[in-house]
C-alpha cells in the first residue's frame, strides 16, 4: 500500500484527499519507485481546479525525484537502488507508483533529491523557453513575468549565464529583492508601475524581441505592449486565469509580433528530446550556473495548505512536498 493525495472532483484545495491505494509490479518497461519528494507546481491547481479537465478520481503532481525499488521486464539501464527524477507525468503525489523507465532520468550526484524534485519541470520549462522556443542570445534584453516564482528564479539565472538583460515582474518589495538577487536586472512592481511604458524606458523606446508570460489574463494587454517590432510574446501559463481571445489582427498592429503558446510535453515527447533537456538541467545545476531555491517543504500529508499558499502567492522559488 501506498499514500497519495487524490481528487474525486473539481474544486478548492479541499478537493485533496489523503487516501491508501494499492501499487502493484511494475509492468513490462515500468519500474517501481518510492518517493523521496515531490515537486509542487501551477499546473497541479490548474488541474484540482478544472481548469485544465482531467478524468477523476485522480492523483494529482507532475514531478517528482526517488530511488528505483523494482524492474519490469525489459527495462535496461536501470538498477534497483538508483536515484531517478521525471517531469511531466501524472501521479506524482504519492508515496510510491510504477512509471515507464523511459519517463525517468537518472539523478547526477551533484544532486540532491528535494533539488531534483524541485527542478525537472521548472528547470526543463526553462530550458525550452530560453533555448528553444525564443532562442537567446547575449546581448537581447527580455521580460520574465512572475520573476519571483521556482521558474523565474532559475530563468534569471539561465538568462545571465547567456549574456541577457533581465527585465522581471513582482507583486512585493520583498520579491523584487529575491529576484534582484538571483540576476534580475530590473524587477518591477505589478499594480504600482506602468510595466510597458517602464520596459520602453528599460529599453530606449524599443521594445523587448521576446516576452515570457505565465501569467495570462491579467499580463496579456501589457505583454503585448512591451514587444518590439517582429518581436514574440511567448505565453506558457494562465495563474490569473487564461486569455480566452483577441483579434489576431493586433499582431500586425503591433508591428508584426509573433504569439505562441507552448507547453513542456512537446518538448519532451521523445525520448532524445527528455534526455537533451534533462543534460542541459543538469549542468547549468552542476556548473553552479543556476542554484534551485527549495523555500518551502511540507509534508504530503499537508498538500492542501500547500495549494492554498501556492495559489495565495505566498510562496517563492520552488515548493517540495514530503512524502
Amino acid at each position: 500500500m501506498a499514500t497519495a493525495i487524490r481528487i474525486h472532483e473539481a474544486g478548492g484545495p479541499e478537493q485533496l484527499k489523503v487516501e491508501e491505494i494499492e501499487v502493484g509490479d511494475p509492468a513490462p518497461g515500468e519500474v517501481l519507485i518510492r518517493h523521496t519528494a515531490v515537486g509542487l507546481n501551477f499546473i497541479d491547481t490548474y488541474q484540482r481546479s478544472g481548469l485544465y479537465p482531467m478524468a477523476l478520481p485522480a492523483t494529482l503532481g507532475m514531478e517528482a525525484a526517488g530511488v528505483v525499488e523494482v524492474l519490469g521486464d525489459g527495462v535496461a539501464g536501470l538498477e534497483p537502488g538508483d536515484r531517478i527524477a521525471y517531469p511531466m507525468t501524472g501521479g506524482a503525489y504519492c508515496t510510491a507508483r510504477t512509471i515507464p523507465a523511459e519517463k525517468v532520468v537518472k539523478i547526477p550526484d551533484s544532486v540532491d533529491d528535494q533539488t531534483a524534485a524541485a527542478m525537472m519541470l521548472k528547470g526543463m520549462t526553462v530550458e525550452y523557453l530560453l533555448c528553444r522556443t525564443f532562442p537567446l542570445v547575449a546581448g537581447q534584453t527580455i521580460l520574465f513575468h512572475a520573476v519571483a516564482g521556482g521558474v523565474g528564479l532559475i530563468a534569471c539565472q539561465w538568462a545571465k549565464s547567456i549574456g541577457a538583460t533581465v527585465i522581471g515582474t513582482v507583486s512585493t518589495d520583498e520579491k523584487a529583492e529575491l529576484a534582484l538577487a538571483h540576476g534580475c536586472d530590473h524587477a518591477l512592481i505589478a499594480g504600482r508601475e506602468d510595466i510597458a511604458e517602464r520596459v520602453k524606458e528599460l529599453t530606449d523606446g524599443q521594445g523587448v524581441p521576446v516576452v515570457y508570460d505565465s501569467v495570462g489574463a491579467d499580463t496579456f494587454e501589457t505583454s503585448l505592449a512591451s514587444l518590439a517590432p517582429r518581436g514574440m510574446m511567448v505565453s506558457f501559463g494562465q495563474s490569473s486565469g487564461p486569455v480566452t481571445s483577441f483579434d489576431p489582427a493586433r499582431l500586425a498592429a503591433g508591428g508584426s509580433l509573433f504569439y505562441t503558446r507552448p507547453g513542456l510535453g512537446n518538448y519532451i515527447a521523445t525520448r532524445e528530446d527528455l534526455e537533451l533537456s534533462a543534460q542541459r538541467l543538469f549542468n547549468m545545476v552542476g556548473s553552479g550556473k543556476v542554484a534551485i531555491n527549495v523555500n518551502q517543504t511540507y509534508p504530503l500529508a499537508q498538500t492542501q495548505q500547500a495549494h492554498r499558499d501556492l495559489e495565495g502567492r505566498k510562496t517563492t522559488g520552488s515548493t517540495v512536498l514530503l512524502p
